[in-house]
């Protein structure tokens, strides 16, 4: 199958987890996870209809956005780890930003964020920076992330940066040939949310990515992060 074929594919399946579960298709997002594969590749998804990609490195995403500049309505999503000294790459290109884990890149980015002008060329955001909290749920040493307990002072964080627009959380679990033995971290996230004021204040939860999608619509995602089975295996 092509790119084109594949994204369908994967549009379907995940309309069908979100149908399962009774759940609207329509108020899931998939993000096309397009880090290390081509301009060619997004364009081709972009032609399918896809607006919404997701880039791991701030470098690779910088690259892209520029080379892509034609691309009136590409949405960037910033969904690996970024540090504060990467903010003002990442400010005047992303239009989310789901791994704000501390205090200092909540601080840096709102900086950024308000300082960035909106420029019809470059197709620049002038809203403020939709932004998620990264909450290593797992514990895990090799997984970025915020801590559980250090969750409500990054939330406040960013309410604070008017540059920064707080929509909700993120996680990745560990994986696992079995997606089932995801549930229990993205069910932790769903209760992180209701603990700290719930859909109306943290309407986002970004979680699942190619193999446990379904898992993660069942437990309420509303942003799923999908690469290889739009793009293939990367370079």
């Amino acid at each position: 199958m092509n790119i084109t074929e594949r994204l369908a594919e994967q549009r379907a399946r995940l309309a069908q987890a979100a149908r399962s579960v009774g759940r609207d298709p329509a108020a899931i997002k998939l993000i096309a996870v397009s880090k290390r594969h081509s301009l060619d590749a997004i364009r081709q998804a972009y032609a399918a209809g896809q607006r919404d990609f997701g880039e791991n490195y701030v470098q690779e995403l910088a690259e892209k956005a520029e080379q892509l500049r034609d691309l009136p309505d590409i949405a960037w999503h910033m969904i690996g780890h970024l540090q504060s000294n990467k903010a003002r790459l990442v400010a005047p290109l992303a239009f989310a930003v789901h791994t704000v884990s501390s205090l200092s890149l909540a601080a840096e980015l709102g900086k950024r964020a308000r300082a960035r002008v909106a420029d019809a060329h470059r197709q620049v955001p002038s809203a403020p920076i939709i932004t998620l909290v990264e909450v290593n749920v797992s514990g895990e040493s090799s997984k970025s992330g915020c801590t559980p307990a250090e969750l409500p002072r990054v939330l406040q964080a960013i309410e604070a940066e008017e540059g920064l627009k707080l929509a909700g959380l993120m996680t990745m679990p560990p994986f696992d040939d079995d997606a089932e033995r995801a549930r229990p971290y993205f069910e932790q996230l769903c209760a992180l949310r209701e603990q700290y004021g719930g859909q109306a204040r943290l309407p986002e939860l970004s979680m699942g990515m190619s193999h446990d999608m379904p898992v993660a619509v069942a437990c309420g995602a509303t942003m799923v992060r999908i690469g290889t089975a739009i793009f293939g295996e990367r370079s």
